[in-house]
């Protein structure tokens, strides 16, 4: 089955690394990570660059911001760190952070590495030689739902995550934040965009109860142990993680979760989420409830939220790729998707379901 997981390659022209430039700061900054150093990248991710870094035949993964991210971004990475830092202490399937360096002069951006974990890691086509049946498909859909509705139990005030932001007006400022983001980076006329933020705006529900939330969480956010897809041995990509409204959690989740029925939901699908057997938008929601004890009121509303949220973040990615910031090629049709994700977003909002 070790076939089937993540392995790393050469790196993407532009985004290789100083080796000798990290390899002198290993030594003078990491006591006891000298030694022969290796580096190659993973090529999944989006918009934060991860290699991994082979030193002295112990393997760790470095997680840097794009040459071309000047504060938010490098700010983003550096604060997954300190996520991570606290959340690895209660919560096994974050990975333990081992070191961090703030000086860009180093390989062109603040970064850190982190332990490595091994397993598989689910996108929108399976691996080759893997198949999943229909109840293969249904248990996996409920280990995501149920790995989520776990996260949302950890109390992360006793990690010392509360230090990270303020949960009170959580909602309200993240709606806030990013209609300022889609404003900052729209390209041309948006009118689904545009009609979804003042919905957003003027629907806004009360505050709920605050709970440790990822953000971002989607099937190739999670590990899982390639002998057992019932097992998750991680939980990845913490830049966003958070003290806050879990339903924004959930609701970006399921923006992430596109059904067989789904208008282009090849196209638009992070993960096997479309597979016969998988739960629906709804079965998700009911489990959900069924886990934490508590409703999901309002579910539309947070399932807008995140479609919208999500057009943003590929909105601001292809402007990346159009400012010529990136050579990655999976950036270079995010804009259909942006069209897509905002007709969702327009419809869910006008009849009233996910």
């Amino acid at each position: 089955m070790s076939a089937l997981m993540d392995e790393p390659a050469e790196p993407r022209p532009g985004e290789g690394l100083d080796v000798a430039a990290l390899a002198a700061w290993l030594r003078a900054s990491a006591p006891g990570r000298g030694g022969a150093i290796e580096v190659a990248q993973f090529h999944g991710g989006y918009s934060n660059l991860t290699y991994l870094v082979t030193v002295g035949g112990r393997e760790m993964v470095l997680r840097r911001a794009p040459d071309a991210a000047e504060g938010r971004g490098a700010r983003d990475v550096m604060r997954e760190y300190d996520v991570l830092a606290r959340l690895c202490e209660v919560y096994p399937l974050a990975p333990r952070p081992i070191c961090r360096c703030d000086d860009r002069s180093v390989i062109g951006a603040p970064f850190y590495l982190m332990e490595r974990r091994r397993g598989l890691v689910l996108r929108r086509q399976l691996p080759a030689g893997l198949a999943l049946g229909v109840t293969e498909a249904r248990r996996l859909s409920e280990v995501f739902i149920d790995t989520l509705a776990h996260l949302h139990s950890i109390d992360g005030e006793a990690a010392g995550l509360t230090r990270l932001t303020a949960s009170e007006g959580y909602a309200g400022r993240q709606v806030r934040e990013w209609i300022l983001r889609y404003k900052r980076s729209a390209v041309g006329s948006q009118v689904d965009m545009a009609d979804v933020a003042r919905w957003l705006e003027a629907e806004l529900p009360p505050d709920g109860a605050a709970a440790m939330i990822h953000n971002d969480y989607k099937y190739d956010n999670l590990m899982f142990d390639p002998g057992d897809l019932t097992r998750v041995v991680a939980v990845l990509d913490w830049e966003m993680g958070s003290i806050g409204d879990p339903r924004m959690d959930l609701g970006t989740a399921l923006a992430y979760w596109q059904e067989r029925d789904d208008p282009a939901h090849r196209l638009l699908a992070v993960g096997p989420t479309y597979l016969p057997g998988s739960l629906t938008r709804r079965q998700l929601v009911e489990r959900y409830e069924q886990r934490t004890g508590r409703p999901f009121a309002r579910a539309v509303y947070y399932y807008v939220f995140g479609l919208f949220k999500v057009a943003v973040i590929a909105q601001r990615l292809h402007e990346r790729y159009l400012r010529g910031e990136t050579r990655n090629p999976r950036l270079a049709g995010l804009g259909r998707h942006v069209t897509l994700l905002s007709r969702a977003a327009a419809e869910a909002a006008g009849s009233g379901r996910c």
